[in-house]
């Protein structure tokens, strides 16, 4: 999890986050009072435009590509929106970058020397200190199964190469927004011999760890909060995945799939044509 310095309860990024945003409504608010005076309009603008940046350079994305242009462009157009940029050339330096700068976006593409996207992204999901990073795919790979394997190794989300700038950058502001959205705000969740603290993004089952990616625990976090209770397949979508992803008919299935093979058969039930409850 990503920690900033704690003063007074709060972390030192969600203390300036709340700063800009009071700073924001100041001079929305000066903007509004003073739109008659066209003369000083753009002045509001720009320092309201300066703040907007600003907030954002606390935003960290590591773009993973083998291809410099590739790098180079998408890397330019995020800057110019005021996300802090890191750089990898292939999936052995990402992680290595990765720990260092603990970004919370991962844009990584799959076909690459030394390590491939598909081999990094399993070994990232496994770094406790990012769990709650967001990967995702941006590749010329779009086939299903192609997609499928991507969920597999714990990506959130896949994009398909090409993709113009400006779209691309309204979908990274849109994984932006799930960055800890946590589903709740229980701390633990204790179930028979299972053990769910979301604080910590961490699992016991009888006494013993178990690593998951960040969607895998969601979606085990959401059916354990309601042993019993039947999820539909489209509340899964919405509380773990959120509106502003799109993602395929059987995403759910490889997850539920991943979690029954790391704590059991027995605790995950499937409602055929309905969705999926848990289990004691």
């Amino acid at each position: 999890m990503l920690k900033g310095t704690v003063v007074l309860g709060c972390s030192k990024e969600s203390m300036q986050n709340k700063f800009y945003k009071l700073i924001k409504i100041a001079f929305s608010v000066t903007i509004i009072i003073t739109i008659k005076y066209n003369d000083y309009l753009p002045v509001y603008l720009y320092f309201y435009s300066y703040l907007t940046k600003m907030n954002k350079k606390d935003t960290r994305i590591l773009l993973v590509d083998d291809e410099p242009d590739i790098l180079e462009i998408v890397k330019y157009n995020l800057s110019l929106e005021g996300y802090q940029i890191h750089t990898a050339e292939n999936g052995k330096e990402a992680i290595k970058k990765a720990k260092i700068h603990k970004p919370h976006l991962i844009i990584l593409d799959v076909m690459m020397p030394v390590m491939d996207g598909m081999e990094a992204c399993e070994k990232l999901r496994i770094i406790p200190e990012l769990s709650e990073t967001i990967i995702t795919f941006l590749t010329a790979r779009g086939e299903d199964y192609a997609q499928v394997a991507g969920f597999e190794v714990g990506a959130d989300d896949y994009i398909t190469k090409p993709i113009k700038p400006k779209v691309l950058i309204s979908k990274v502001k849109a994984l932006l927004r799930r960055f800890n959205n946590t589903i709740d705000d229980t701390v633990n969740i204790t179930v028979g011999d299972l053990v769910i603290n979301r604080e910590e993004y961490k699992v016991v089952k009888s006494e013993k760890e178990i690593i998951l990616p960040r969607k895998e625990f969601e979606l085990l976090a959401l059916l354990a909060s309601k042993p019993g209770k039947v999820f539909k397949r489209e509340d899964i979508l919405t509380r773990v995945w959120g509106n502003d992803v799109i993602v395929g008919d059987r995403t759910i299935d490889v997850h539920i799939r991943k979690l029954r093979e790391k704590i059991g058969n027995d605790s995950i039930k499937t409602v055929k044509g309905v969705g999926y409850k848990f289990v004691v």
